[in-house]
């Protein structure tokens, strides 16, 4: 009988708290919608799976010597895989939307102003008593407005590593939602006319200005802005590849095998961040809400810009494509032109939208460069 007992002891079932309970669905939820609904399944199913995996009693398969624990020390803590993501995507990205229509690069630059205020908004709440944030990790949870995954666990390992757990999950989590999130947004802000809009037929953009761009943004941001250069660097390396049209395998791999590995453990690594211990408690919910308003304000912002070029310029831009400007690639770019779409069937937003959507990938690094730099 007292083996029985033992036996009972050790079962998941005996030692499961309600706080892990909690985090199980909570997983579930996550690949739920990533299953059922489409949002983002690259993301949220590792993500989702890792969360239920983490928060099984009995197993510390996400601390210590466990296997997710170790694909988070290996990747996240050493800067490693956002910096092969970002060179995954810039292989991936097409930077001939943004050429052929430079004038988005300000609704990219507009997008980012959630990172800043946000910053400003940690150290407030932390003035007031409610938060115990220092600057570096105000900064770091800035950084998350810019809705780029590989960026905001970059600047958390270097300017917050002790929160950079609940930074990945914020930053992946509202990346995956974009689809949720930003709609009732953009909306709100625009009229039904101003969804409708139809833009014009972007220019033919040649391949030698396709080679140059990456090669003179690297360089012209990078001597600017030191800190950026890693980041920008390793996505302009990636665009190059692409673009030049001689290393067609070393492109390849980047687009697809390198990038799919990267994702895999990146996602099980975040995961691996919502054990109950550690995402249930004020400070992380703390992150979690303020992560929300600066991703709302980026977007907001940048669909009030587009709304406010639209009274200086006779070459009207539909505004929608100004929510794209966070960087969240190419998930908001495809919610601009869904909305577009509503309101008009033959309104086809996608590749304007991802003017604004490379443009804030862009300013996102360069924002992030700014913050290590001034913030360190």
């Amino acid at each position: 009988m007292s083996q029985l007992v033992e036996l009972w002891q050790t079962t998941g079932i005996y030692q499961i708290t309600l706080q892990q309970f909690l985090m199980i669905l909570i997983g579930s939820l996550l690949l739920y919608l990533a299953i059922k609904k489409g949002f983002e399944p690259l993301l949220l199913v590792p993500i989702g799976f890792g969360g239920i995996l983490s928060n099984i009693p009995g197993v510390d398969i996400a601390v210590g010597q466990g296997i997710l624990h170790q694909f988070y020390v290996m990747g996240l803590e050493t800067g490693v895989f956002p910096l092969l993501i970002f060179m995954g995507v810039g292989a991936m990205t097409d930077f001939g939307p943004l050429l052929a229509n430079p004038k988005t690069l300000l609704l990219g630059a507009a997008a980012q102003f959630g990172i800043f205020t946000t910053l400003l908004g940690a150290l407030f709440l932390t003035d007031i008593g409610w938060f115990d944030f220092s600057v570096q990790q105000a900064a770091a949870i800035g950084i998350i407005g810019g809705a780029d995954g590989p960026t905001a666990i970059y600047v958390a390992g270097i300017l917050a590593p002790e929160i950079l757990g609940a930074i990945a999950v914020a930053a992946y989590s509202y990346m995956a939602l974009v689809p949720l999130i930003q709609p009732p947004i953009m909306r709100a802000l625009t009229t039904p006319a101003e969804r409708a809009l139809v833009m014009t037929q972007l220019r033919e953009v040649s391949q030698a200005e396709k080679i140059f761009f990456p090669l003179v943004l690297l360089i012209l941001v990078a001597l600017v802005v030191p800190s950026a250069a890693p980041l920008l660097g390793m996505f302009c390396f990636g665009n190059l590849m692409k673009e030049c049209g001689v290393v067609d395998r070393l492109s390849d791999t980047a687009q697809h095998a390198l990038i799919n590995i990267v994702t895999i453990l990146l996602g099980l690594s975040v995961g691996s961040k919502l054990v109950a211990d550690q995402f249930l408690v004020a400070s992380t919910l703390g992150i979690l809400v303020l992560g929300m308003v600066a991703f709302s304000i980026g977007t907001a912002t940048g669909v009030l810009m587009a709304k406010l070029m639209n009274v200086f310029s006779s070459q009207k831009i539909n505004p929608l494509i100004g929510a794209a400007g966070v960087s969240a690639v190419p998930m908001a770019a495809r919610v601009a032109n869904k909305v577009g779409l509503e309101s008009n069937p033959n309104n086809f937003l996608l590749m304007h939208a991802m003017g604004p959507n490379v443009a804030g990938v862009i300013g996102s690094a360069i924002a992030a460069g700014v913050l290590i730099q001034f913030a360190s």
